[in-house]
């Protein structure tokens, strides 16, 4: 998945439009990061990565 790719899912998961190209890009330098420090692939990691913002995003959602 290439950054313009993993954008439009942020967009498509709640991320604000105008934030979604920065974010993406955060996130696959994370993944990157995680999978050579926890030795999981790259995949594994932006999955992982992805989970935990989609629940801050619905925590958000309820207030909390």
């Amino acid at each position: 998945m290439d950054v313009n790719q993993l954008a439009s899912l942020l967009v498509a998961m709640g991320c604000p439009a105008e934030k979604a190209a920065e974010m993406a890009a955060q996130l696959d330098k994370r993944a990157r990061q995680l999978s050579e420090q926890k030795a999981r692939t790259y995949d594994d990691a932006l999955v992982h990565l992805l989970n935990l913002m989609k629940q801050g995003w619905a925590a958000k959602e309820r207030g909390l």
